[in-house]
């Protein structure tokens, strides 16, 4: 079987990796626009770096009334099991020198003022009671805040109420190394083929049954056949959805959201001092990603502290591609769709307008607000954050990520955004089981899958304490993740 990738990013290398690992007769081959893999969005500057598993963001835990639904937050913690499974059986396996190159334990905070507080003793609460959260610690105490992370507080008058959660065991990840490295490996010891530097245009069905890919490669039109095709290409999979000519494509539309963070380079010393990702409260209005947080980030052998996003509303499907790509995606029929959305999101849009304009004076006032005085301790720069596009779906938007799969299951592709990367793995392997029933239900393949994934059944980690805790405790012995000890 013939399997032909579009980009060479977290989803798309991690499909290349995880289907010859299981299928080595599978041909596979990836296209990527950009000259590396894990160049767009994966890279570490273009994303937080947040292993996501709802340990610290409030938006996976909403609030209606007195009410806290603790269940997004369940399925996404599961899904980064199952992700930390894959990468350990990389580690173990040898395709990844050192765990250290891309994944690094770091606290995950939630950090509220007095308004937030009652909400955040719920939150925890809820989340404790159950096995997956169950080394979340509380306190509204200045000092033990403090000595969680000292960056957020060192300038913060003592008699401001503040509270906050912790959980030691969280994750800092570089999925632009780790993406990588995979692709490395995939072409080296898998036989997967990567073509850089190919720009695909168009993908049609022909007359037999198979898909045709139009791209453009140094200048030239290159042409590829292949019996099923994946898009794991960011924003870039929604035109590609409109010019395939497959029913469910007048469903979907495209809205783009683009980022800054603020970063400094600092001192090995002051990494472990912090050693944090600290999570706070989006502004009302504000999109989930743009919730602010200030974090290290460990990336090539050097630390880093990223503080943002400041969101932005900029029409584009990828970074480093125009306004004109994005126009001539949108197509008659998206219009209503988008309307609708300008109407029922308008808050959304006047606030992503307004943080368009913001300029440095503005985003330092908000890093002081949230970490007083930090502001002046390092040297910060703006860089700009990866382009996300989020789904309107028959006219709503949606923040999630989707899985849509052609009805003959030879077109898969992933729309959408957060919590993306960190739970690749495991929507790729649901993505593989959909587009590949065939290759799945051979008994050898069925027993690699147990090889790599332990457990990949998210209701059993849910619901079996002892299960979780035994695959939990192997993956991250093997990751160099130390279980807290309170």
């Amino acid at each position: 079987m013939n399997i032909i990738i579009i980009g060479a990013g977290i989803m798309g290398t991690t499909f290349a990796t995880l289907a010859k690992e299981l299928a080595p007769n599978l041909d596979i081959t990836i296209l990527e626009r950009l000259d590396s893999a894990g160049a767009g969005n994966s890279w570490a500057f273009n994303n937080a770096g947040t292993g996501h598993e709802a340990n610290c963001e409030l938006n996976y835990t909403p609030v209606d009334g007195e009410v806290l639904s603790v269940e997004k937050a369940l399925k996404i913690h599961a899904q980064f099991n199952v992700a930390k499974q894959f990468w350990a059986y990389l580690v173990k396996k040898g395709a990844i020198n050192q765990p250290t190159s891309f994944i690094n334990q770091t606290k995950h905070c939630t950090l509220v003022s007095e308004s937030a507080i009652d909400e955040l003793k719920l939150r925890f609460q809820e989340m404790s009671a159950h096995h997956f959260f169950e080394q979340m610690r509380y306190s509204d105490d200045f000092d033990e805040i403090k000595s969680w992370i000292p960056l957020t507080m060192d300038g913060r008058p003592r008699h401001e109420k503040m509270a906050a959660t912790v959980i030691e065991t969280g994750t800092d990840v570089n999925f632009g190394s780790l993406t990588e490295q995979m692709a490395a490996y995939a072409v080296a010891n898998l036989g997967v083929k990567v073509e850089y530097g190919t720009h695909v245009t168009r993908a049609h069905r022909s007359p037999t049954g198979r898909w045709v890919i139009n791209a453009s490669k140094n200048g030239r039109t290159v042409q590829y056949r292949a019996d099923v095709l994946f898009v794991g290409a960011g924003g870039g999979a929604f035109p590609l959805l409109k010019r395939s000519h497959l029913p469910s494509r007048n469903r979907y539309a495209g809205f783009p959201v683009g980022g800054r963070f603020l970063q400094a380079e600092i001192s090995e010393e002051q990494a472990q001092n912090y050693k944090a990702k600290t999570y706070g409260r989006a502004k009302v209005g504000a999109p989930p990603m743009s919730v602010p947080h200030l974090d290290l980030r460990s990336v090539d052998g050097k630390y880093y502290l990223l503080f943002g996003p400041f969101a932005s509303f900029k029409p584009a499907l990828e970074k480093g591609r125009g306004f004109f790509d994005y126009l001539t995606s949108i197509r008659l029929h998206d219009i209503p769709s988008l309307l609708n959305v300008a109407m029922r999101h308008s808050h959304l849009v006047r606030y992503l307008i307004s943080e368009t304009f913001k300029g440095e004076k503005s985003l330092f006032e908000e890093l002081e607000d949230f970490a007083p005085g930090l502001s002046k301790r390092f040297d910060w720069k703006a860089i700009e954050a990866g382009q996300r596009v989020q789904i309107i779906k028959d006219r709503d938007l949606q923040m999630g990520t989707e899985i849509l799969v052609s009805k003959d299951k030879s077109y898969g592709t992933l729309l959408g955004a957060s919590p993306g990367a960190s739970v690749s793995p495991e929507v790729i392997l649901r993505c593989l089981e959909l587009m590949l029933p065939s290759v799945f239900s051979e008994e050898d393949v069925q027993a690699k899958k147990k090889r790599i994934f332990p457990e990949d059944n998210l209701d059993a980690l849910i619901a079996q304490p002892d299960r979780y805790r035994e695959i939990r405790d192997a993956v991250n012995s093997q990751l160099g993740i130390t279980q807290s000890v309170s």
